[in-house]
């Protein structure tokens, strides 16, 4: 990502520096000192190359504070002594200066490299250095609309870095929390075919309550490591825990197993659908265990068509006729008050003898 940041900026470097060259071509009739600005054009056009030549070789020389800093320096420059190449008057005349565009590729530069703080600072300095070229082209500063002007090319330029270096902060975080995502998922692919699958075979096969119980217990940690409280901040995340957590209190009520699985791609929910998703199917699994006596029970959370979450509790138990068996408060004021009070909707499957499955739809 970050060098994808530096190929983007090395773009940008060059369109400036052809409009600078462009502009020196154009104006050059007005240049009271063309040798001075021939000569900057030249420094800015071997800082460009230089780059370029980095970014392909060694890439992550550009952040460093050498090239950066040798960057900033010819930026400034050109601002500086745009008022001493150009004749007097030229300072807030409608005409274009050197160094308009190309210095602030020195100050994204620095936003990339030293963040956000050191990119504004930087802006800062070439803000000054355009008071410096006033000053040494005649130029008086004795109007608010001059100094107004003077006040907006340091803020835009201090703002520009600041935004850059935010933005590249947050790449860099993004580029690593994507690798430690993958990270995690081959490490939760590896165990899961070898030790999650070991140690429900230790529980399902051991004689001793205690040893069964330790591998559930084992099984149970190293899943809400892989999958759940250490997986990225989020709500995806807070959804994935709080069922895991739901499906262990589930486990160690009625012994039987419980399997949650939550799609990455899950849209934002509020706190309070949250809340209603874990706190219905929390109810579900009691009641798979307490009136179906299942033995495992799989919870499927993804999102649905129309942009809200879908989620399905299917356990094994012996099922009962939906036509004629009264709904109970758990069903009816746990799990269907819970998800029509945010706007969901709760359906109920189920037949004597081959299990219950509860659909929910939530909104976003």
């Amino acid at each position: 990502m970050e060098r994808s940041a530096l190929q983007g900026l090395a773009a940008f470097r060059w369109g400036a520096w052809l409009w600078m060259a462009t502009v020196l071509l154009v104006s050059r009739a007005q240049l009271e000192r063309p040798w001075l600005a021939i000569g900057l054009v030249a420094l800015a056009l071997v800082v460009t190359a230089t780059d370029t030549v980095l970014l392909r070789t060694r890439p992550e020389a550009l952040c460093r504070p050498g090239p950066v800093v040798a960057e900033l320096a010819v930026g400034a420059m050109l601002v500086l002594c745009d008022g001493v190449a150009y004749g007097n008057g030229h300072a807030f005349s409608t005409s274009q200066s050197l160094g308009s565009v190309w210095p602030l590729t020195g100050i994204l530069g620095v936003g990339v490299a030293f963040g956000p703080m050191a990119a504004a600072g930087s802006g800062v300095l070439i803000g000054l250095a355009r008071v410096g070229a006033v000053l040494t082209n005649g130029a008086s500063i004795d109007t608010g609309g001059r100094v107004l002007s003077l006040t907006n090319t340091m803020v835009f330029y201090a703002l520009g870095g600041a935004a850059a270096g935010y933005l590249a902060r947050l790449l860099r975080r993004a580029e690593a929390e994507i690798s430690a995502a993958r990270a995690r998922e081959e490490v939760a692919r590896t165990l899961h075919d070898g030790v999650l699958q070991t140690l429900a075979v230790v529980e399902r096969r051991a004689t001793d309550p205690a040893l069964a119980r330790l591998a559930r217990e084992q099984e149970r940690e190293l899943r809400d490591w892989l999958f759940g409280s250490a997986a990225p901040a989020g709500v995806v995340a807070d959804v994935g825990t709080a069922l895991r957590a739901a499906a262990a209190r589930f486990e160690d009520a009625f012994g039987g197993r419980a399997q949650v699985l939550v799609a990455d791609d899950l849209p934002p929910l509020d706190p309070s659908a949250v809340a209603a998703l874990t706190g219905a199917v929390g109810e579900a699994m009691v009641n798979a265990g307490k009136h179906g006596r299942a033995s495992k029970v799989q919870v499927y959370v993804e999102p649905d068509d129309t942009g809200g979450v879908f989620c399905s509790v299917k356990d094994d138990g012996q099922g009962f006729d939906t036509g004629t068996t009264v709904e109970g408060i758990g069903l009816s004021r746990s799990i269907r008050g819970r998800v029509s009070e945010v706007g969901g909707r709760v359906e109920v499957v189920s037949a004597p003898g081959d299990g219950t499955e509860v659909l929910l739809w939530l909104p976003s």
